[in-house]
This record gives structure tokens, C-alpha cells and sequence, in this order.
């Protein structure tokens, strides 16, 4: 299936999951950050801006203090990802550091999306990071973002701000790296005849029955809001992939036009 359109890509947000940096619950996968470091300094050489939507806050939190189980009140959920969002952005400026690459965090909460003015002063702060070549970092404020009447402040998954993110910025790619290939035609995990599925031009009741299950213990996504995420991108005419995040290197296989994962997106040539 021709993708060639891909390589026209100027613009991308790359969104890594929980999962896919960390080797265990309880140990962080240092050579995984090393190579999403270097395929965005990569990038960026090659004259593509870049935009990293990461999670692993709450991951990173909990190898810290060595829990075996996710915290389940709030109150320690937000101080787990408190403690894991400092070493999370640490952990990226040492490494992006090596590449001679600055990076800057960004941190959301949902409201900032649904303000004119928030909105505006976000877009621009992404904007003019670009300009100066510093590639911004983005999680979910998940120390402060709650849902409360009248005041929703969590996007409540980093795929959903990925696509949110995406748009704000007019992105003509966003890539979900996750522990998946793709979209199949049913659970791989359940299935030996589950067929992965190339390409998805509208999100239909059939797309959104192939979805089930969660991510790992330490993550909030699973295909569900993958999908979520693609909707949103379809809606602003733009394009998603979702891709197998154990070498993040293949988005370098993405943006050359192959046959890499499940693509989202009307374009044609």
C-alpha cells in the first residue's frame, strides 16, 4: 500500500508508552530512552520537528519506591507520578544531552485545552520551542489533574493529548509507539489468526469492536484510546500511526513510506 505521502512529513508527535520504557514494573529501560533520544535528534538533523508525548510518571514513581502494586487513591497516585515526573525528565535530559540535544517538559492538565487563552499561550510556547530547535517533552500534569464538577482537568490517557497535542500544533503525523503492531482484526493475545490490519480510513462500530483489553498495570491506555486518538486526528484531516514500540528506531521506517504498522488517514495518492 503506497505510503509515500508519509515522507512529506515536517512535523511529528512521537508518543511513547509506560510500557514500552520500562523492562519490568519495577526497573526503567535505559537503553529504550537512549534510542527515543537519538531518533528525535535524528530527526531534527534531518530538517523534522519533533514533539514527544511520553508517559511513565506514575511507572517511574513506583520503581523509585519499589512498589509491587499501582497505588489506588489519588492522593498516592498523584505523589507516585510527583516523584516520577523529576526523574522521568532527568532521565530524558541526560540522555538527549548526550545527542547534544536541549529539550524542554511541558506539563497539561485538560483545561488548558478547553481555554482560548490557555490554548493560545500553549500553541505559542510549543511554537517558539520548535523555532529555537528545542524539542518539547509533554506529559499529563497528573499531580494536580483531577475531574471535578464543572471543571474536568484530565485528559485521562497520554494517547488521547497526544492527538490533542497534534492538533494544537498542526501536526501532519502522530505516531503511537506502544507494546502492540498495530490494530488487529481481533486480541492478538486471544487470537493465533488475528490479522493485522494496515490501513483504517474512518472509525467505525467494526473498528471500535477490535478493541479490548488495557495497557500493563502501570499504564491507562489500551486500543480503546488509541482509536480515541485517531478520531481526533481524522477529524482535522491528518494522519496516525500505530506502531510496535520495542525498537523505536522503525519510525525511521515509518517516515520513509513503509508498510509499518496500522496507518489511520483519508489520504491517498
Amino acid at each position: 500500500m503506497n505510503r509515500e505521502f508519509i515522507k512529506k512529513t515536517k512535523r511529528v508527535v512521537i508518543k511513547i508508552g509506560t510500557k514500552s520504557i520500562m523492562k519490568s514494573p519495577l526497573e526503567v529501560n535505559y537503553r529504550q530512552i537512549d534510542r527515543i533520544a537519538y531518533v528525535c535528534k535524528s530527526l531534527m538533523q534531518d530538517g523534522v520537528e519533533v514533539i514527544l508525548v511520553t508517559s511513565g510518571a506514575v511507572g517511574v514513581g513506583a520503581s523509585l519506591m519499589r512498589l509491587e502494586k499501582y497505588p489506588e487513591t489519588i492522593p498516592d497516585q498523584q505523589a507516585i507520578s510527583s516523584i516520577g515526573q523529576t526523574t522521568l525528565m532527568t532521565l530524558y535530559s541526560q540522555f538527549f544531552n548526550q545527542y547534544n540535544q536541549y529539550v524542554g517538559q511541558i506539563l497539561f492538565t485538560k483545561d488548558v485545552i478547553d481555554f482560548p487563552t490557555s490554548y493560545k499561550n500553549m500553541q505559542t510556547a510549543l511554537n517558539r520551542l520548535l523555532e529555537k530547535k528545542i524539542i518539547p517533552i509533554i506529559n499529563e500534569n497528573d499531580a494536580v489533574s483531577v475531574d471535578e464538577l464543572n471543571h474536568e482537568t484530565k485528559f485521562g490517557d497520554n494517547d488521547t493529548l497526544s492527538a490533542f497535542v497534534a492538533r494544537t500544533v498542526d501536526a501532519d503525523l502522530l505516531i503511537i509507539l506502544s507494546d502492540v503492531d498495530g490494530l488487529y482484526d481481533a486480541n492478538p493475545n486471544e487470537s493465533a489468526d488475528a490479522k493485522l490490519i494496515s490501513r483504517v480510513y474512518e472509525i467505525t462500530g467494526k473498528i471500535n469492536s477490535m478493541a479490548s483489553g488495557k495497557g500493563s498495570e502501570f499504564a491507562k491506555g489500551g486500543m480503546e484510546t488509541k482509536l480515541r486518538a485517531a478520531e481526533i486526528m481524522l477529524e482535522n484531516d491528518r494522519h496516525m500511526v500505530i506502531a510496535n514500540a520495542k525498537d523505536p528506531r522503525i519510525v525511521f521506517q515509518i517516515l520513509a513510506g513503509e508498510n509499518i504498522g496500522t496507518l489511520f488517514g483519508q489520504y491517498s495518492e
